[in-house]
């Protein structure tokens, strides 16, 4: 399909559409938008960054028409707050010349706004699992109307351990009513229990499930420690020009306020902030607008912004540490190469986090290329407690693929033992104890 018109949509959405920008429907918009408006349940899967919010948005404002009663009948379902608030926004900016209602729910903050929004009547609920299940528990949402229930990044929420949640929305929403879900990831395990809420539904798969966008490029720099880390980052960004707006994802909290207070040290408090879950909701959104706005250069960020972050024109991706959660790769690197710009991707990985990028390059299909550290990047010697955690970090690892291993200081005695033993003409001892299953 070439445009939005062909998708026999209303003049108001039209002309909402043509205003944001938006000239050509994506292709997770051109398979998606058609069986929902025909009814039926969709399970989409598409590349992060390629308008999967507009695929459910834009036929659900189509079939919502118009404000209807005060129970809501539309109930969109995220993992968090800013990804919640994201799709509002988003809906927000389609039903321009529209009048439906949208209320988002979340955490963070006390219900009693959210409770006077709902009062007030509304048709659509952007919602994270938690802060819905309190405010309905609480008397304050009525359910008996609704006729959409969609997830957004479906397989993260049930990541994050809202599955009981999940179940429990789905006892007490109206068994007749259409189910959308859509993520740039899509696992086994999560189509078996979408199975549970999902009757025959229409699969529509643009891209193999964990495929990075191609408008993205890739690289990977191998550096064996923090310090050294550190010093790489300083200089790529030396680049003004190539890198403007850049995004720097850690792992922890901890390493995050690190890194954002060494780079705020380096260019100043007007060009870097930082987001995680132990900022305050009003920081958190003040310092994403002020990037989106283009205020700051470096917006240093735990995956709580992996997802549902929609930013244009981000030059530049870090990885300052490798996910744990491998998914979580595709939907950081997302964050460039949005809209079909073009975007960089840089990884940077110490011994320990070797076997994550390995489990990486098997999720997507495809090896990232490794970049020399430039020779103007001074490299750290690792000290000894860093030594020590990598070493045990890589125990950990060898363990989980092998049961039996018993860790490398157990293997070093064994074997200084075993040789002492050849040196005065004995064979080592078997272990003879008995395993128990």
């Amino acid at each position: 399909m070439a445009s939005f018109e062909d998708f026999k949509l209303n003049k108001q959405l039209l002309g909402a559409i043509a205003e944001a920008g938006y000239e050509v429907p994506t292709e997770i918009q051109q398979k998606a938008i058609t069986p929902i408006l025909a009814g039926q349940d969709v399970l989409g899967i598409a590349q992060t960054g390629t308008g999967k919010t507009a695929a459910f948005v834009l036929p659900m404002l189509m079939k919502l028409k118009y404000a209807q009663g005060n129970d809501p009948r539309a109930l969109i379902l995220s993992p968090t707050r800013e990804l919640a608030m994201q799709i509002e926004e988003n809906i927000r900016t389609f039903s321009t010349y529209l009048d439906l209602r949208t209320v988002v729910l979340y955490g963070g903050l006390g219900p009693k706004t959210q409770k006077e929004q709902l009062q007030k009547g509304c048709d659509i609920i952007v919602a994270t699992p938690g802060r819905f299940l309190d405010l309905y528990l609480a008397g304050d949402v009525p359910t008996k109307s609704l006729k959409f229930l969609v997830m957004d990044e479906a397989d993260k929420m049930m990541d994050m351990g809202f599955i009981s949640k999940i179940h429990r929305i789905l006892e007490v929403v109206p068994r007749k009513r259409q189910n959308l879900l859509f993520s740039a990831t899509m696992s086994e395990l999560v189509r078996k229990i979408a199975g549970d809420f999902l009757a025959f539904p229409t699969v529509i798969e643009v891209t193999e499930q964990a495929t990075p966008a191609q408008t993205v490029t890739q690289s990977l720099y191998e550096v064996p420690n923090l310090k050294t880390k550190l010093n790489l980052l300083q200089h790529l960004l030396q680049d003004d020009a190539s890198f403007h707006r850049i995004i720097v994802f850690c792992k922890t909290k901890t390493v995050a306020d690190n890194v954002f207070h060494y780079l705020e040290r380096k260019y100043g408090e007007d060009h870097v902030r930082v987001i995680h879950a132990n900022k305050g909701q009003n920081t958190r959104i003040n310092s994403i607008q002020a990037f989106k706005d283009g205020h700051i250069r470096i917006l240093v960020a735990t995956d709580v912004a992996a997802r549902g972050l929609d930013v244009s024109n981000v030059s530049h991706v870090f990885n300052f540490d490798v996910p744990i959660v491998v998914e979580d790769y595709v939907h950081r690197i997302g964050r460039t190469g949005r809209a079909f710009h073009q975007g960089d991707a840089i990884t940077f990985c110490n011994p320990a986090e070797r076997y994550y990028v390995d489990k990486i390059e098997k999720l997507i299909r495809q090896n990232i290329p490794v970049h020399e550290v430039p020779a103007e990047v001074f490299v750290e010697k690792t000290g000894f407690e860093e030594r020590q955690a990598i070493a045990r970090e890589i125990d950990n690892q060898k363990k989980k693929d092998d049961p039996d291993f018993k860790g490398a200081f157990h293997e070093k005695k064994y074997a200084i033992k075993a040789k002492a033993n050849n040196a005065k003409g004995k064979k080592p001892k078997k272990n003879n104890r008995k395993r128990f299953s």
